[in-house]
């Protein structure tokens, strides 16, 4: 048991380039499992959320793929990569508090960091799948490379982190990213 309140059977960390479909995967796999089955926490929620209440923001319009937000990523970036140093897990015990399914989907990984936490915490039940999508789909997806944003710690930190676990291609082949949810799906069943 984990010193949080509850240790999860399986937990998914997903990790990938903005616009690489991160979001939709890990959406589309709980909506697979039922909710009562699998959680989807975001690492960037309670980031956010601290950047918005310390700056006077409006934290509903941070969380969405908006332009207001957009406006504000490279200071929240910087702003949170100064918590991480003097907490490395600070966002990662935010995101996990009162979490009862037996399935944790963290759609957000980062960083070798947020890795290394959740294997300390949490151990073997612990495995990282990385979502690519090449540059082409992700700017069909609105992805426009970003100095200060694609070129830092946060997007790059896990560029050269070595062999995943899973990997999901997402280049918007919707028959091929069915086929390997499926496969992902019965690897989660087969750990309940």
């Amino acid at each position: 048991m984990d010193p949080l309140g509850g240790a999860p059977r399986l937990l998914l960390l997903f990790s990938g380039k903005r616009k690489s479909g991160k979001d939709f995967v890990t959406e589309a796999l709980q909506s697979r499992l039922r909710v009562d089955v699998c959680a989807v926490l975001r690492l960037s929620s309670p980031l956010k959320k601290q950047y918005a209440q310390e700056h006077g923001l409006d934290f509903q319009r941070l969380l969405d793929a908006s332009a207001y937000k957009e406006a504000y990523r490279k200071d929240m970036i910087r702003w949170g990569e100064e918590r991480r140093q003097a907490d490395p897990g600070c966002f990662c015990r935010s995101i996990v508090k009162g979490v009862s399914q037996p399935v944790w989907l963290v759609s957000d990984t980062r960083r070798v960091s947020d890795i290394q936490w959740f294997r300390e915490t949490y151990g073997a039940t612990v495995y990282t799948v990385r979502v690519v999508a090449s540059e082409q789909s992700r700017q069909q997806r609105g992805w426009v490379f970003t100095p200060g944003v694609d070129d830092v710690e946060s997007e790059c930190d896990l560029d050269n982190f070595g062999v995943f676990d899973w990997v999901i291609e997402n280049h918007g082949d919707e028959q091929h990213l069915e086929e390997q949810l499926e496969n992902l799906i019965e690897f989660i069943h087969s750990r309940l």
